[in-house]
C-alpha cells in the first residue's frame, strides 16, 4: 500500500492525495521493485538496467526523496569525511591563515568535494609524542587523513603510518620511507634559486628560513650546494615563517655591514615578501642592489612590488594527487609517493640574464 494522509484515498476536493515517499520501501512500492533495487539505482550501480535506474532516479527527484545518508554510512562503515591536519612542531606561531596553507587547503577542498568527501580540519602543536596524530587516526570520525607538512614530526608520521594505512602527507620524501608523500624536490628548488642568483652576478648569498622542518632543511641544503660549487659564500638567517620577530630579524640582517648580502634565497614566498618590505624600508633597490628568489609561487607573488621571482611548487596538482592517492588507499588499493619538479618563475626581483 502507498501511504497517504489520514483523509483516505481522496481529499475533500475529490482529488487523490499526494504520495508521501519517506523511505526506500515507499519508493520501492511506488516503482514496483524491491528496496534493494532502489538502493542500487540511487547509488548509480550498473547492476540495475539503465531504463529502470533512470526511472527510479526520476521518481526520487519528483518526490524530493533523499536517502538516509547516516544509515548508508553506518552500513558501509564510512564517515564520508577526510581529516586534514597541520602539525606545527617547529613553527608554533603559524596560523591556518598562512597564505601557503590557505592555497593548498582551497585546492584540497575542491578535490575532496569532487570525490564526494567532506573535510575536517585540525591545526595541532605536537607535544613530543605521537598522540597528536593518533587522536585523529584513531577517532573513528574520518575515513582517511591528509597531513600538510611534516614540520619536525617525520618520525611520528612514519611510525603512525605503519599501523594506519589511509594517510597521505604533503612533504619531503626520504628513500625507503613507509608513509606516502606528495611534494616537491625541495633540494633541487633551493639549488635552482641559488644558481639563478649567482648567474646574474650575486657575490654573497643569504638563505632565510628555519631549518628544523625537513622541507626547509632540504631547500637550504640545495642552496648551500650551489653556493659551494660556485665558490660563493652563503650565510644562514633563521627567519621564521610567522611571528612578530620575523621582520626585525630580517631587517637587522640586511642592515649588518658584515653580511653585505646581494642575493637572498628565501625558504618561502612569505619570507621573501618580508625581506622585500624591509629592503624598501632601508631604501635598497631591488633587484639592482640585492636580488630575491622566493619559494612556493603563491598567487600573491605576482602582485608584490616588484613582482617576486620564485620557485614554483605545483600546489594545485599536488592537492589533486593527495586526494587521489588517499581515496585509493581508503578503497583498499595502493599508492606510491610522488615528487614533483620545481620550476623557476622569473619576475622582477632578479636581474635579467
Amino acid at each position: 500500500m502507498i501511504e497517504k494522509d489520514n483523509r483516505g484515498a481522496s481529499g475533500e476536493d475529490g482529488q487523490e492525495d499526494p504520495v508521501h515517499v519517506r523511505t526506500l520501501a515507499d519508493l520501492a512500492r511506488l516503482a514496483g521493485v524491491s528496496a534493494g533495487t532502489v538502493s542500487r539505482a540511487l547509488a548509480g550501480k550498473e547492476l540495475v538496467n539503465t531504463e529502470t535506474r533512470e526511472r527510479i532516479q526520476a521518481m526520487a527527484r519528483e518526490h524530493g526523496f533523499r536517502p538516509n545518508q547516516m544509515a548508508s554510512k553506518l552500513r558501509t562503515r564510512r564517515t564520508g569525511v577526510i581529516g586534514v591536519v597541520i602539525p606545527l612542531g617547529h613553527e608554533k606561531r603559524q596560523q591556518i591563515s598562512d597564505p601557503f596553507f590557505l592555497t593548498l587547503l582551497g585546492h584540497l577542498a575542491d578535490a575532496m568535494t569532487e570525490s564526494g568527501y567532506d573535510l575536517m580540519l585540525s591545526r595541532t602543536i605536537p607535544d613530543g609524542t605521537s598522540d597528536w596524530l593518533e587522536r585523529i587516526t584513531g577517532s573513528g570520525m574520518v575515513d582517511g587523513v591528509l597531513v600538510i607538512g611534516q614540520s619536525d614530526q617525520w618520525e611520528v608520521i612514519e611510525q603512525v603510518s605503519r599501523s594506519y594505512r589511509p594517510m597521505v602527507v604533503w612533504g619531503h620524501h626520504r628513500a625507503g620511507q613507509h608513509h606516502v608523500t606528495v611534494g616537491t624536490d625541495n633540494e633541487l628548488g633551493g639549488r635552482l634559486a641559488a644558481e639563478r642568483l649567482i648567474a646574474s652576478g650575486a657575490k654573497k648569498l643569504a638563505f632565510m628560513g628555519v631549518t628544523q622542518g625537513i622541507e626547509i632543511e632540504m631547500r637550504h641544503r640545495g642552496a648551500r650546494a650551489a653556493a659551494e660549487a660556485a665558490g660563493v659564500p652563503l650565510v644562514h638567517i633563521p627567519a621564521r615563517l610567522a611571528g612578530e620577530e620575523m621582520d626585525p630579524l630580517i631587517q637587522a640582517a640586511l642592515s649588518e655591514p658584515l653580511y653585505e648580502i646581494d642575493g637572498i634565497v628565501a625558504a618561502s614566498d612569505l619570507i621573501a615578501m618580508s625581506a622585500l618590505r624591509c629592503l624598501h624600508g632601508l631604501n635598497r633597490a631591488v633587484p639592482r642592489e640585492i636580488q630575491i628568489v622566493g619559494f612556493d609561487d603563491l598567487p600573491l607573488a605576482a602582485h608584490t612590488s616588484p613582482p617576486l621571482s620564485t620557485i614554483r611548487q605545483e600546489i594545485a596538482l599536488g592537492a589533486k594527487l593527495m586526494v587521489d592517492k588517499l581515496t585509493a588507499l581508503i578503497g583498499g588499493g595502493s599508492a606510491q609517493s610522488e615528487i614533483t619538479t620545481p620550476v623557476l618563475i622569473e619576475r622582477a626581483t632578479t636581474r635579467t640574464l
